[in-house]
């Protein structure tokens, strides 16, 4: 069973150094409306309540804790993980919030804030499987799929580190989001998705003993939301991201959503 210990554990920048800036100190927007655009396919950071239908989750709670503290209002909108950070890049949004990895290549395209998280990538399976047991015996496991979203740090992950570096090897499955590779794996369609902790701890705590994490952490990333190359909108939300890690803020929405929150219930 995937443990409250190792979901903590992979979130260890969650809390990082912190810094010397409160709310007195944050730049004022005046008001302005931001429009936020994200995915709602990644619990629990953003998702849809399956109860209320309402989009909630941790980064919907540390944007509303940001633009309160720069005093801006939030417009939100949705659209697919593949056109996301070019839909950014051109301006049709703001800020761009879907747990995206800040990655150097990535840079050439937009500009990210300062992480507001970290993680570890895992292998989340079927609660039953017993055929392999971590990335090296998946590896050797001839008739393994994986299904992961292209362009993604798992899809680079399940090539680089735990298959043959082919990017078109037959056993990676692409999907288009992240909530259709689990939804293949439930059926048996992949036999693992590589995500980070947070998205399996949700996986994990709504399955009932059907999901599981296998294995140790395949590698770090820091999370950030991206901007439109030069957008002014960087350093004023740098300063709040920074404030809410020095108060706490950023401890208390750990707790509601990585141990308190039980997606179903």
């Amino acid at each position: 069973m995937f443990s409250r210990r190792l979901v903590l554990a992979g979130l260890t920048a969650l809390v990082l150094s912190p810094f010397g800036a409160y709310a007195a100190d944050l730049p004022d927007l005046a008001g302005k409306t931001v429009v936020v655009v994200t995915e709602n396919a990644y619990p629990p950071l953003q998702f849809v309540d399956p109860k209320s239908g309402k989009a909630i989750g941790w980064e919907y709670d540390a944007m509303e804790e940001i633009a309160k503290r720069l005093n801006f209002k939030v417009e939100y909108q949705n659209t697919s993980w593949d056109a996301m950070i070019q839909a950014v890049s051109d301006g049709q949004y703001d800020i761009g919030m879907t747990g995206i990895t800040i990655k150097d290549e990535r840079k050439e395209k937009v500009d990210f804030s300062d992480p507001y998280m970290r993680s570890q990538q895992f292998m989340l399976v079927r609660g039953d499987e017993s055929r392999f047991t971590d990335a090296k015996t998946f590896g050797t496991f001839a008739d393994g799929l994986v299904g992961a979203q292209p362009g993604t740090s798992p899809f680079y992950t399940a090539v680089y580190e735990i298959l043959d570096g082919n990017e078109q090897n037959p056993r990676v499955k692409l999907f288009e989001t992240f909530g259709a590779t689990v939804q293949a794996l439930k059926a048996g369609d992949v036999d693992t998705v590589l995500t980070d902790s947070v998205a399996a701890k949700g996986y994990v705590d709504s399955s009932n003993g059907t999901l599981k994490v296998i294995g140790g952490p395949l590698g770090t990333e820091d999370f950030g939301f991206i901007f439109k190359k030069g957008s002014d909108l960087v350093a004023p939300v740098n300063a709040a991201i920074a404030a809410l890690k020095a108060d706490g803020t950023f401890d208390k929405l750990n707790q509601k959503w990585f141990v308190d929150y039980k997606m179903g219930e």
